[in-house]
């Protein structure tokens, strides 16, 4: 709505306050607002703001109060989507600045969403930005922000600072990391990385193709097409990441790693880089580790309430060894974390040797693996014994020195926790004898052993009954034996991008070493056997762990069978 600055004030003397139409629609207690209003006194601030940071109010409740009070349409961001023409007419530091988004623009208005509807002299500063007159619309201020993040791409600027450093492509290959430091390219390789901050993707790729430079984002485990480069950017690019992460400018044609972290709008992001030489040139793979993001707790992985119960049983043994099984990207690494960030690190010493440190904890002691200065998880883990452990984290079980000194370090009384590739519970105790573990140290030792697999949830804010495939009931039927109640999946929205998923669970399969089960693996029994026996005392396998989370609506039929198909 447009309106002059007269009229805004005009309505300001007549309308009800804000707390006054909290209290009629029984939001608050005339007590809550007077304790509001005293915090509003002390710390500065909108009325709306202490409000909701203290808890007293939602902010989809408090935005539809203040969309009668200001007269004003509360605009559902997650349902409207942002239209081009009305993004390009607003820089994205005016929106982030404001708290704005432009939605659309009918006829010769410009619908803009504002966290502060009646903030004149933005709406002004629009107005000659836009040159366009300006309608004005309520927006819960993080779906705005959301909005921001998801609207404005970063693919135009990308490309105009590439084009300002665009040697011929022969050339391309002999840039010094002096000439690097001082071109755009710098700036170009911040925004990719900035957008992949935003977008919640856990690794960047650059690509080179025969025409182009492709950039991927692995976002909620899949990889999606972001932007399309000019081949003349790939070998900057790759120059500018070889110096961020300490490796050899010079180098090309063997396969490099290193690190570096980079702030991104006031978060501190550590990046993992590996390079490698393809037909099409250098490409380069980067892990996002973002040390803003809070570490997930036990309950919020995904377990089933019985297997959570099992799994904390299982963490509260004095010695022992607890394995997390799965392929790479299972999530492996997130459940050892939340595992240890759940002991108690006052009265217990926590140890761990990772490759690398992903997360840093208080009051944990982390080592990192480090081949050049002879510290592998072997050697790691043998130094670790010396200082007194109770708890200890090996990072991965990858080879026999580490797979004997593991298990002889919970032989001697202490609690180990680690990772190993297989492909579900009863595997786990096979890959370690494959490593050199005899049976009988196994048996003796093994706690219990959780398999893993990661799958996309439904997006909760465009979830709707949807109606199966014949393979997807089939499949459902088969495991659960019974026909299924609802099936939901995501119609897309603006806060998934439009993909129905977002954010991931986890598929846990539980084994908890019982006395029959160390019987039999000492009498050298066939997986199959195992397997059967274990369901007999009730493991559930990952495919019915999929099928109870597509039954409560948490992810798709298809995400599970993408995940699990190929698992018995």
């Amino acid at each position: 709505m447009d309106r002059d600055r007269g009229e805004i004030f005009t309505d300001r003397a007549t309308r009800k306050s804000l707390g006054e139409m909290l209290i009629e629609e029984n939001l608050i207690t005339a007590e809550q607002l007077d304790k509001a209003l005293e915090l509003q006194r002390r710390q500065g601030g909108k009325l709306s703001e202490v409000l909701v940071k203290q808890g007293l109010v939602k902010a989809d409740e408090l935005a539809a109060v203040l969309s009668v009070q200001l007269n004003v349409p509360l605009i559902d961001l997650k349902r409207h989507q942002v239209q081009p023409e009305a993004l390009r007419l607003i820089p994205e530091d005016m929106a982030r600045k404001h708290t704005l988004i432009p939605l659309d623009v009918v006829g010769d208005s410009l619908i803009v969403v504002m966290a502060d509807p009646e903030d004149i002299h933005t709406i002004e500063d629009i107005k000659a930005q836009s040159r366009m007159r300006v309608e004005v619309a309520l927006g819960i201020p993080s779906d705005i922000e959301q909005a921001i993040n998801l609207s404005y791409r970063s693919s135009g600027e990308i490309d105009k600072q590439v084009s300002q450093f665009a040697p011929p492509v022969e050339e391309a290959a002999e840039v010094t990391s002096e000439l690097i430091a001082r071109t755009p390219i710098a700036q170009s390789l911040d925004l990719l990385i900035a957008q992949a901050v935003r977008d919640r993707a856990s690794d960047v790729h650059l690509e080179p193709q025969e025409d182009r430079l492709r950039i991927r984002y692995r976002i909620d485990g899949i990889l999606h097409d972001m932007f399309s480069l000019p081949l003349t950017g790939r070998a900057p690019l790759v120059s500018r990441v070889k110096i961020l992460a300490g490796m050899n400018i010079a180098e090309k044609r063997r396969p490099q790693d290193g690190q570096f972290s980079i702030e991104v709008e006031g978060r501190d992001v550590d990046i993992r880089a590996a390079t490698m030489e393809t037909a099409c040139g250098e490409r380069v793979a980067l892990r996002i580790l973002d040390k803003s993001l809070s570490l997930f707790t036990l309950p919020e992985l995904g377990f089933l309430a019985d297997a959570l119960k099992k799994y904390r049983a299982m963490l509260n043994s004095p010695f022992g060894m607890i394995l997390v099984g799965g392929p790479t990207g299972s999530g492996k690494t997130t459940t050892l974390y939340a595992s240890i960030n759940q002991l108690d690190a006052n009265e217990r010493n926590i140890l761990t040797v990772e490759d690398p440190i992903e997360y840093r904890f208080m009051g944990i002691n982390q080592t990192q693996v480090n081949p050049k200065a002879g510290i592998t998880f072997a050697s790691g883990l043998r130094a670790i014994l010396r200082h007194d452990p109770d708890v200890i984290l090996v990072g991965e079980i990858r080879d026999e020195d580490t797979a004997s000194t593991a298990v002889q370090a919970a032989l001697t009384g202490h609690l180990v926790l680690s990772s190993i590739h297989a492909n579900d519970a009863v595997s786990v105790l096979f890959r370690l004898r494959d490593l050199g573990a005899e049976p009988y140290l196994i048996s003796s030792t093994l706690v219990g052993i959780v398999a893993q697999r990661m799958v996309r949830r439904i997006c909760t804010h465009c979830r709707a009954p949807s109606q199966p495939s014949i393979e997807e009931q089939i499949a459902y039927e088969e495991e659960m034996k019974e026909q299924p109640t609802t099936f939901y999946s995501g119609a897309g929205c603006n806060l998934c991008a439009n993909t129905g998923y977002r954010g991931r669970t986890g598929l846990f399969e539980l084994l908890v070493m019982s006395e029959e089960i160390r019987r039999m693996l000492l009498s050298n029994v066939s997986a199959g056997d195992i397997r059967a026996e274990a369901l007999k005392e009730g493991m559930v396998t990952m495919k019915r762990d999929g099928m109870l989370k597509v039954k409560e609506g948490i992810t798709s039929v298809s995400e599970v069978l993408r995940s699990v198909f190929s698992i018995g």
